[in-house]
């Protein structure tokens, strides 16, 4: 049970894992898997605002992805750019404000245009921010700030000797966004998978064996109370432990 009253997850972030199992354990194509996930997206933005959180950061297409089978892919963007085409009246009565994190340059003309035009439609809502990493990997994201704090050395408009984190996560493509206070993966699978690395260091890991497509509100929700029920220490001590 959660207690709205305190300890809400700013941040919550997802790795929306298991689609093709369970496309095959019901003797379907993949496709009709992720077909299903973009369906469960929709209750769980909803969920997030419902239960106050704040930024949701949704894994939807990480720099691996491109390795699956090219109508595989296709059904990935065709899915994304349908959902976009019909939720954008959703998003905005909701209050939702789009964001991407990603290299999206890679992406057809027609789903890079409709993803700019929706953060734009988008962008003075302040609900829920809804983040989607597309085309994203977080070793890339991390050397590509190196690169962009290098040049600013170089240009003599950074001084080395002053960058620390905070500089540094001003190079990254959440620039602006608090840290995820909680990673959700689906599925059973133990591993974050490239997946914010930088922005996860303090964040509370939740596993759960549900796949995606099954995924629901209450399931959402369990997450955010087991979140409630940890002490979260940032490498410190307990406070009230330590003076008994």
């Amino acid at each position: 049970m959660i207690d709205t009253t305190k300890n809400i997850p700013r941040h919550v972030a997802i790795i929306m894992d298991g689609n093709g199992r369970w496309a095959r354990k019901r003797n379907l194509p993949r496709t009709e898997g992720h077909r299903q996930g973009v369906k469960v997206v929709e209750r769980i933005i909803e969920a997030a605002i419902e239960n106050g959180v704040k930024v949701l950061t949704l894994y939807a297409f990480s720099t691996e992805n491109w390795n699956r089978p090219r109508m595989e892919v296709k059904v990935l963007f065709e899915l994304l750019h349908s959902f976009l085409k019909k939720k954008l009246d959703t998003l905005l009565e909701g209050g939702v404000q789009l964001h991407t994190i990603g290299e999206i340059e890679k992406f057809p003309a027609r789903l890079k245009d409709l993803l700019r035009q929706t953060e734009q439609d988008t962008k003075k809502n302040s609900k829920l921010i809804l983040n989607l990493a597309l085309n994203y990997g977080s070793r890339a994201e991390i050397l590509s700030a190196v690169r962009a704090v290098s040049r600013m050395v170089e240009q003599k408009k950074l001084d080395a000797a002053h960058i620390d984190e905070k500089t540094f996560a001003n190079f990254l493509y959440t620039d602006g966004l608090p840290d995820p206070d909680l990673l959700i993966r689906t599925s059973g699978e133990m591993r974050i998978s490239n997946f914010m690395l930088w922005q996860l260091s303090y964040a509370e890991l939740y596993f759960c064996n549900t796949l995606w497509p099954d995924f629901s509100k209450d399931d959402f929700k369990e997450a955010i109370a087991e979140f409630q029920r940890r002490e979260r220490r940032f490498g410190g001590v307990d406070a009230v432990k330590t003076s008994r």
